[in-house]
C-alpha cells in the first residue's frame, strides 16, 4: 500500500486525459515541486461542498508550460492509474492519504455491441457538433476513458465514470451521456438558428 500526495480539485481526471494546471498554492508548489525532481506521481481527487471523493486518479506532469518568479507553475498533467483512497494520513503541508490501485472486477474484451453503440453515440455528437471525432486506440487503455476524456462532462458525471468498475459498464454509461449531449447540441443549434431568423426556421426539403 503505497502513501502519496493528494492534490483535491473541482474537476475529475480520467486515465489517459490531460489538463493543464495551475499551482500557485505555497503546499501544491512543494507537491508538484517533489513530483518534478522525482518524476513521481501526485493523486489529483475530485472535492466540492459535498467534501473529497474517496477514489481518485494518479497524475504525472508532462509539460511545465511556464515557472513564474514567485514559483507558481503552468504545468499539464496526464491521469494515470485510479486508485482508492485506504487512509488518510498526515505530516506533511499538503494531504497525503495510503491508497491502493482500483482495478476493474471484469477483465477482458468487453461486449461487441456495447462498444459499436458507444462509437456510434460518439459519432453522432460529433457530427452534431461539426467536429471530427478523436483517433482511438481501441486496442489499448479504456475506450470509454478515451472518449469521455475530450467531451467536457460535468465533474460528476466524470466521477461516476471513474468508480464505475467494468468497461462495459462504461461504454454503456457513456454512450447514455454522449446521446444526451446530442439532444443538447441540436437544441442550442436550432436556438442559435432561430435567433439568426428572428424566431424563424425556415422549412428545409
Amino acid at each position: 500500500m503505497a502513501e502519496i500526495g493528494l492534490f483535491p480539485l473541482g474537476v475529475v481526471l480520467l486515465p489517459t486525459e490531460r489538463i493543464p494546471l495551475h499551482i500557485f498554492e505555497e503546499r501544491y508548489k512543494e507537491l508538484i515541486g517533489e513530483c518534478l525532481e522525482t518524476d513521481g506521481e501526485f493523486g489529483l481527487v475530485f472535492a466540492d461542498d459535498d467534501g473529497m471523493r474517496g477514489t481518485g486518479t494518479r497524475a504525472v506532469v508532462v509539460e511545465v508550460l511556464e515557472r513564474f518568479p514567485d514559483g507558481r507553475l503552468n504545468i499539464v498533467v496526464e491521469g494515470r492509474d485510479r486508485f482508492r483512497i485506504v487512509q488518510e494520513t498526515s505530516g506533511r503541508s499538503f494531504d497525503t492519504a495510503e491508497v491502493e490501485d482500483l482495478r476493474d472486477e471484469e477483465t477482458g474484451t468487453p461486449n461487441q455491441q456495447d462498444l459499436a453503440e458507444c462509437l456510434q453515440a460518439y459519432q453522432r455528437l460529433a457530427d452534431a457538433a461539426g467536429a471530427e471525432p478523436a483517433e482511438l486506440d481501441q486496442s489499448g487503455a479504456s475506450v470509454a476513458f478515451q472518449i469521455a476524456a475530450g467531451i467536457d462532462f460535468a465533474p460528476e458525471l466524470k466521477q461516476e465514470l471513474l468508480e464505475l468498475r467494468s468497461e462495459g459498464e462504461r461504454l454503456v454509461k457513456l454512450a447514455e451521456l454522449l446521446d444526451r449531449a446530442v439532444d443538447v447540441v441540436l437544441l442550442q443549434r436550432s436556438a442559435r438558428e432561430r435567433a439568426a431568423g428572428n424566431g424563424h426556421v425556415a422549412p428545409t426539403d
